[in-house]
């Protein structure tokens, strides 16, 4: 079984994630709900990256709206650029990605902005049929993905949901700069669902047709793009390329993109380090991750530089955030159409500001996470499944398992849970069934320590606390356990914590 199935496998027996309305045959594919485990990760992937990234980076957040008016996207360039190729079958009329069914065959990447002919070019050239019947593939089209909604009684006020987040934050940045004293550079981010109509949705979480992003909008003057505060933290860090037109991943000192010209400016420089920095603080290995620079004839029609920060999964590189310089365009747009000055005043000096994305797929980085940390490994004679989380991204902070189910271990147990939970931490409390079957349980969705009360516990005043990857286990004071298990969620080795075991 590829590692993919496995996910799909271990996501639906324990309803980590699953096919959104599932119980009705006819629901449409590309739309996918979380359990309340996968919810729990996906809360701190959020969670992390508000802390590790926006709030460092002392960014506003806010929270905007899924449904926008026609003109927006006129003035975005939406409704004329945002196309993708699509070719269908003639034998049984199945819908491709053309871009993509290429791909698979040749392994090699297809810019998606290829001419119709020339795509079509490639099919013919690479004998390329349908996969399902082995038909016959018809001249590729294009396809608009926004997905249309009609608001009103009338229904003729014509609008869309978005396709990403930032339309939001752009047609913000005047409220903000009008009350949240604004000085640049200055990002702007939110969390929340996008929709695009995807034509052939695919592979779960990968391709789908709503989904989550979590992205930040950098808002600057053009003429201080090398003007960064914070620079010099990050200037040997070495930042994982894979530059245009090269095949091999180079590690290059944020200070030397700067310097050769590998990026526009020390701004950019400096968002790629902290993005990279924030995915290694995910649990990715640096080697499965790299920045791949996109051609012009591939990136998005908006950009004016591209850097695809991808991840090595089973099922190839993966790409996860978009980092793109959107110069002045968003602002310019947006201006014009709404006949509303978007202007910045800096040193007496009015320009539109420059802005640079870092538009991050939350779907794709929870499966990216989740790809990484799930394993299979023996122990004794058996084996087990391994949830190998960051422990801040672990769905509960701790479980309690009482080793029986009676002669007062529960009621104790219980009084613990009342004041870990008093103490805000988050914990998992199961008292049924064999102890070796429960740590199985919450080692396969990625709890990082279980805590055994035991008969000594009743006398001692102590419990057991068990890692998840180590299996290492101590004794620790009742008395100690908030700070304790606090040290162990932030890293803490387990035997410097307790009385090995």
């Amino acid at each position: 079984m590829s590692k993919y199935n496995e996910i799909i496998e271990w996501a639906s027996r324990r309803s980590i994630f699953y096919p959104a309305s599932e119980i009705y045959a006819n629901s449409p594919a590309g739309l996918w709900n979380f359990g309340p485990y996968g919810e729990a990760i996906r809360r701190k992937i959020i969670d992390m990256w508000r802390k590790e990234l926006i709030q460092k980076e002392g960014m506003l957040e806010i929270y905007g709206a899924q449904i926008m008016s026609e003109d927006i996207f006129n003035s975005s360039g939406h409704l004329s650029g945002f196309n993708d190729p699509f070719t269908s079958c003639v034998k049984c009329g199945t819908l491709y990605r053309a871009d993509e069914i290429i791909k698979d065959v040749i392994h090699k990447n297809v810019p998606e902005k290829l001419p119709e002919k020339e795509l079509d070019g490639l099919i013919e050239k690479n004998k390329i049929v349908c996969p399902k019947c082995n038909g016959k593939l018809n001249s590729v089209k294009r396809k608009n993905m926004m997905v249309k909604v009609e608001i009103g009684a009338s229904g003729k006020k014509s609008c869309y949901l978005r396709p990403e987040s930032c339309q939001s934050i752009f047609l913000d940045f005047d409220r903000m700069v009008k009350t949240m004293r604004v000085t640049l550079p200055k990002g702007i981010a939110q969390v929340g669902s996008v929709a695009r109509n995807e034509i052939s949705p695919r592979q779960s979480l990968i391709r789908q047709v709503e989904f989550s992003q979590f992205e930040a909008e950098v808002f600057f003057n053009p003429d201080k793009i090398n003007e960064i505060e914070n620079f010099d933290e990050v200037k040997n860090y070495k930042i994982r390329m894979l530059l245009d037109g090269k095949d091999k991943v180079e590690d290059i000192k944020a200070e030397d993109l700067f310097k050769k010209k590998l990026v526009a400016g020390k701004l950019i420089a400096y968002y790629l380090a902290r993005t990279q920095q924030l995915y290694e603080k995910y649990g990715i290995p640096r080697a499965k991750i790299r920045f791949r620079e996109v051609g012009k004839d591939e990136r998005p029609f908006y950009s004016g530089g591209t850097f695809d920060l991808e991840i090595e999964t089973d099922l190839g590189w993966l790409e996860v955030v978009a980092n793109n310089y959107r110069t002045d365009y968003d602002l310019k747009g947006h201006s014009v159409g709404s006949k509303k000055e978007l202007t910045f005043v800096e040193d007496g000096k009015k320009f539109i500001p420059h802005i640079w994305e870092i538009s991050g797929g939350l779907d794709r980085t929870f499966y990216a996470i989740i790809d990484n940390a799930l394993k299979k490994e023996k122990v004794k004679d058996e084996e087990r499944t391994v949830l190998s989380l960051n422990p801040r991204l672990a769905p509960y902070d701790a479980a309690i398992l009482p080793l029986v189910n009676k002669d007062k271990i529960p009621e104790k147990s219980k009084k613990i849970l009342k004041m870990l939970i008093e103490e805000g931490f988050n914990i998992f409390y199961d008292e049924s069934g064999s102890i070796g079957k429960r740590y199985r349980r919450m080692d396969e969705v990625g709890v990082a320590g279980c805590m055994t009360i035991d008969y000594d516990s009743l006398k001692k005043e102590d419990i057991t606390l068990r890692d998840r990857d180590s299996l290492k286990q101590v004794r620790i004071k009742i008395k100690e356990l908030p700070e304790k298990l606090k040290s162990f969620l932030n890293g803490e080795k387990i035997e410097k914590l307790g009385k090995k075991l």
